[in-house]
């Protein structure tokens, strides 16, 4: 090597000729020479790349443009061809070492270095690919690209982004489609070739009639080798020596699938009406890759041959992973048999999982071999719905009662009847509307939060209702209502949970054989005010005095002395009605609204940078920097002035929110930080003695269960204790653990006989017997 001791930049490089290394293929146009091209970088290697377009798209494409012809000196089975005579039979990753050798002896060889790098890998054997050209048949795909980019706009595609992003892009982007294969194994292409050039001619059969018109002969098999023994002699030659042949190729399996939405029929040639008014397909669902495979393919061949989209809509989902990520393999046995799970927890919990989560629009799902995430919705989905269905079935045994369908709110008297009515309907029509768009996700979690709902307020909050022994009309209510939701809530959820819903179905005895025999509830606009938004409040503030209770470790059955409340809206939503709902399910004596926060927090301004940014994005820091120091104010125009009088700025109503802070522990938000209250934790003895006693309640209850009672046994109870407040307790609310535990009569003794069924406490003995009414 000599060196010239000269600095050239790349644009001096271009087009000069080189001598190549090799004597191989010195005759080949326009070859041997300095190009440049987007694809090489610096960022890796020397920049410097050589081209060998038998090898590779982009450099194949390259070359095309330079006008150099594609050599390709590999077989089939990767060894070099007799084209490179001192390499001849060798395979290409066999012939590195004699290469190098052979470029050392010709004293061209001026550096070595190892290096990593991405290589493509059989995803099947794991084994180093080859890329080569060959000749192949093609689809025109570019002729075709503006109309399915018309067509694409059609089709609703579920995540939406994949329409403009993911498959938008790739057909804005599409290529000639290469559809044969050089394989055994395939659809055989019907196209018969001369095989003589002299005598050129082509012929493409679309149909098994026109083969046996020109052969003579109809098979029964299309594939190879059967297709390939039809012959007959080219009508084109006089001589009549050549050969019309079928050529050796097959179809890319994609172009099969792509097919799927006609060939299904047997179109044209059989069910031309029902493949007609069947097409395009309502719904269609793959994995999100597909986009560059079946999607892709069927949508090529439909706008070809109808000039229409596959399909009007389209669920892209993603994949099961493992939990490290890696996708699940017989080969890694990184799996666990779906089987397995679904005897282990159901159908139902392994479907809903997947229904729920952002697997169904595109993104991936962690799954263990354990399948603690379909034991999780079992858990805290499925189970809590079946609880609330066992309540029911408990009770109305219980009570011998026979409840009705009846679906006017305005028919109930109870505000909390009616509420949980409309929140039925308002549940119903918003999954409708999630499943109309394919949108599972939000389905269910419309549907999940209904029986939090349902469960943990309504239930919870009619406990007494149904516990008591009045058969009254407020009793029949409760009944008439729980009756009532679960024949909405089950049909509308139907198609998610198909067979824990049936099963409910058929245990309530509704007319119809099963929950799949019946349609979608429909639901007619019902105006009773602002019923929901009220109760969704008190919902809140219920919730927040629970997170306080729990984060002080107040137990729920303590009663205590009030709240303060403040939010804007509450004066106009909070009557004496929702009040008491509130002080009952708290446990807390009294509600007091105020008009003002002070005192119990602050407020504090949150920005929307995203939307400030493109607006003013040079004033951002600043604005950061003012808001620090709370130099702020808002405007009667509902805007936020941002510094002083000698500099500032406007932030319009969409780019802020104003959020409350809580003071003190004792405070917490509510309404997605719109409200906030405060819990007054100080306890009396008076206090004291009423939590006394409704542990007292819990712990008969809990020796109840234990005992094995039936829901309706009256009992007589007798307690032992040396503490004198529990004894206070149970003396001053005497009338009240009666009633609760369907006590006949209760006693506070030194000396229990044993022959009653006892349990021993931390601070009392209890004891009971069932009590049986002499008549």
């Amino acid at each position: 090597f000599q060196h010239l001791g000269m600095e050239l930049t790349h644009e001096d490089l271009i087009g000069l000729r080189y001598a190549p290394l090799f004597p191989y293929f010195n005759g080949t146009r326009n070859a041997f020479k300095v190009l440049v091209a987007d694809h090489v970088t610096a960022e890796e290697g020397t920049g410097v790349v050589h081209i060998a377009p038998g090898f590779g798209e982009e450099d194949f494409e390259l070359c095309k443009k330079q006008g150099i012809a594609a050599v390709c000196p590999i077989d089939s089975a990767g060894r070099f061809t007799d084209a490179v005579a001192c390499l001849n039979g060798t395979h290409v990753f066999s012939a590195e070492s004699e290469i190098v050798k052979i470029l050392k002896s010709k004293k061209c060889w001026f550096f070595s270095e190892q290096y990593s790098h991405r290589y493509p890998h059989c995803w099947r054997t794991d084994t180093p690919l080859i890329y080569r050209t060959m000749m192949s048949w093609y689809v025109a795909v570019t002729k075709l690209r503006t109309r399915m980019i018309e067509l694409n706009r059609r089709v609703n595609w579920v995540p939406n982004h994949v329409k403009d992003g993911i498959f938008g892009n790739w057909i804005q982007g599409a290529q000639d489609w290469s559809i044969s294969r050089n394989r055994f194994w395939g659809t055989p292409i019907p196209v018969w070739k001369s095989d003589n050039p002299k005598y050129p001619r082509v012929d493409v059969y679309g149909s098994l009639d026109e083969i046996e018109k020109d052969f003579g002969k109809r098979l029964t098999d299309l594939h190879r080798p059967f297709i390939d023994s039809l012959t007959r002699p080219n009508p084109d030659d006089p001589s009549g020596k050549s050969v019309m042949r079928r050529v050796k190729d097959v179809f890319d399996c994609w172009f099969d699938s792509g097919s799927m939405p006609f060939a299904q029929y047997h179109y044209p040639f059989e069910n031309k009406h029902t493949f007609e008014n069947n097409f395009p397909a309502d719904f269609v669902s793959e994995y999100i890759a597909q986009t560059r495979g079946w999607f892709y393919t069927t949508f090529i061949l439909s706008t070809a041959l109808f000039d229409k989209e596959p399909f009007k809509n389209c669920v892209s989902h993603g994949v099961v992973l493992d939990p490290r990520g890696n996708k699940l393999s017989k080969r890694h046995d990184n799996y666990v048999d779906p089987a397995v799970i679904m005897t282990k927890y159901g159908s139902d919990a392994l479907r809903f999982l997947m229904l729920s989560r952002p697997v169904v629009i595109g993104d991936n799902i962690l799954f263990d071999k354990n399948g603690k995430c379909v034991e999780e919705i079992l858990r805290i989905v499925l189970k809590p719905i079946w609880n609330s269905y066992n309540f029911f079935t408990l009770y109305a045994n219980s009570d011998s009662i026979k409840a009705n369908i009846s679906s006017d709110p305005s028919m109930y008297h109870n505000t909390i009847d009616k509420y949980i009515l409309l929140k039925c309907f308002q549940t119903t029509e918003m999954m409708k509307v999630h499943l109309d768009e394919y949108n599972s996700q939000e389905a269910c979690k419309v549907l999940d939060d209904f029986f939090d709902v349902l469960n943990n307020w309504y239930i919870r909050c009619s406990r007494d209702r149904f516990w008591k022994r009045e058969h009254d009309q407020d009793k029949f209510d409760t009944y008439n209502v729980l009756y009532t939701v679960f024949n909405y809530i089950l049909r509308a959820s139907a198609p998610l949970l198909p067979f824990l819903t049936d099963a409910i179905w058929r245990g309530l005895a509704f007319p119809e054989a099963s929950v799949h025999l019946t349609m979608f509830p429909s639901v007619q606009k019902i105006d009773q005010g602002q019923i929901i938004v009220k109760m969704d409040l008190a919902r809140g503030i219920c919730n927040a005095v629970m997170s306080l209770r729990k984060l002080h470790k107040a137990r729920v059955r303590q009663p205590l002395r009030s709240m303060t409340v403040f939010h804007s809206k509450i004066k106009n939503l909070l009557d004496n009605e929702f009040q008491k709902i509130i002080k009952d399910e708290t446990n807390v004596k009294e509600v007091l609204i105020v008009d003002s926060f002070d005192g119990i927090a602050d407020i504090q301004l949150q920005l929307n940078f995203s939307l400030i940014g493109k607006r003013i994005p040079n004033s951002v820091k600043k604005i950061i920097e003012l808001v620090n120091h709370k130099k702020w104010k808002k405007n009667s125009n509902n805007e936020i002035i941002v510094g002083d009088s000698k500099e500032n700025y406007v932030i319009f109503r969409q780019e802020y929110e104003l959020k409350l802070k809580p003071k003190n522990k004792n405070v917490c938000l509510f309404d997605n930080g719109r409200g906030v209250l405060q819990l007054d934790l100080d306890l009396d003895h008076e206090l004291v003695l009423e939590g006394h006693a409704r542990d007292v309640v819990r712990k008969i209850q809990d020796t109840r269960k234990q005992a094995d009672l039936h829901i309706s046994d009256k009992i007589r109870v007798k307690i032992k204790t040396e503490e004198n407040d529990i004894k206070e307790a149970i003396v001053k609310w005497m009338d009240y653990i009666k009633n609760q535990t369907l006590a006949y009569s209760l006693a506070v003794e030194d000396n229990i006989e044993e022959d009653l069924f006892s349990r021993q406490y931390d601070n009392l003995f209890i004891a009971l017997r069932v009590y049986h009414e002499i008549r």
